[in-house]
Formats: structure tokens, C-alpha cells, sequence
């Protein structure tokens, strides 16, 4: 017999606040760095990743752009779904930049509009809607040809802030200790700060 259980909701609750951007968080247009090297969404070192770019937008949004590769191709000549979501998973998990905190997805719920050609570059909007407790509501939209151009994909989030145990009880021993024995004091913290 199979146990049910309810998903978290991906609507703020009557009455939630609206998202405070914290008093140190980038600049609007400021390009924010990769958080881990490794990180298949954001990283330098991963030869078939998405290499995302993101910038800081105004209030608690940031805006980001990944050019679809033909080793992110699903069908012939179009992006893979999953690809897709994960650029968007990617670009919220960023807004953790804004609200300098640590989070992870707990749900996040997509909608594809229009397929996405090989070649092509997504421009990729997202933005929090509410913070309360440790939950952050967020959405996105992805756009072909420029932040105006058609909508191909939209997604609802739901992430729930962290501590660095987290990462260190559910994480690779290996790549966890590799983080932790860089003498880089920066590097060291950012590799935690954004949903990996």
C-alpha cells in the first residue's frame, strides 16, 4: 500500500511579504560568478555544462543567459527538456546571491511553450515572489531571441533555505573535503552559497 503525501505549495501564503534584497547583495548588472567550478549548471570546468551567465537585476531578480550546445540536445536540433530545466533551476538557485543565503530546490514546476533550437540563446528571468521562515517562492521565464522575444519555457519554485551541514552530510566525502582544503577563504564559501 503506498503512502501519499501532500507537495509543498508553490503560492507565497495570504498575507506573505514581499522578498528584501540584502543590503550586500551585487549591484543591479553586476555579473555574478560561478559558484562552484564543478557545478554542471554554472561551472568553468565542466566542458559540456551550461556555463550560465547570470547578472543581478533590480530588487531580488536576476537575469541569465546559456546558449544551447549540440551536447544539450534532446530531440534533433532542439534542446532537451531536462536541459532547459536545469537552466532554470540554475538561474533561481542564483537569487540566493541576492538574499545571501543558502538554499536548495525543494520543488520546482516547469511548463514548455516552444521548443528551443540548437544554437539558440535563452534569456532566462527569475525573481522571488516571497521569503517566509525558511521558504523562498520564486519564478522564471526563458525567452528566445532576447528578453523580449517569445516565451519558450516558465517555471514556479519553491526552495528551502540550508546550513552547511547540509552539504557536508549529503555531499561526495571527496568533493566536499577538495572544497573545504581550499586555501581560497572566497572560493571556500561560495561553493555552499548557491543551490548545487
Amino acid at each position: 500500500m503506498s503512502q501519499h503525501t501532500s507537495r509543498p505549495s508553490l503560492t507565497p501564503p495570504p498575507g506573505a511579504a514581499p522578498p528584501v534584497r540584502h543590503p550586500e547583495a551585487p549591484a543591479p548588472g553586476v555579473l555574478i560568478d560561478p559558484h562552484y567550478e564543478h557545478c554542471f549548471g554554472c561551472g568553468p570546468q565542466q566542458p559540456s555544462g551550461l556555463r550560465l551567465a547570470a547578472r543581478a537585476g533590480e530588487g531580488v531578480e536576476v537575469l541569465a543567459e546559456f546558449t544551447v550546445a549540440p551536447a544539450h540536445q534532446g530531440g534533433p536540433g532542439l534542446a532537451h527538456g531536462g536541459v532547459l530545466v536545469t537552466a532554470m533551476d540554475e538561474a533561481l538557485g542564483t537569487l540566493n546571491w541576492l538574499l545571501h543565503t543558502a538554499s536548495v530546490t525543494a520543488r520546482l514546476e516547469t511548463d514548455f511553450v516552444r521548443p528551443v533550437p540548437v544554437g539558440a540563446t535563452l534569456s532566462i528571468h527569475v525573481w522571488v515572489d516571497a521569503v517566509v521562515g525558511r521558504k523562498i517562492y520564486c519564478r522564471g521565464e526563458g525567452r528566445l531571441d532576447g528578453p523580449d522575444g517569445p516565451l519558450a519555457i516558465s517555471a514556479r519554485a519553491l526552495f528551502v533555505q540550508v546550513q552547511l551541514d547540509h552539504f557536508v552530510t549529503h555531499g561526495r566525502p571527496e568533493d566536499i573535503k577538495a572544497v573545504m582544503d581550499n586555501p581560497d577563504v572566497f572560493k571556500r564559501a561560495r561553493a555552499f552559497e548557491v543551490n548545487p
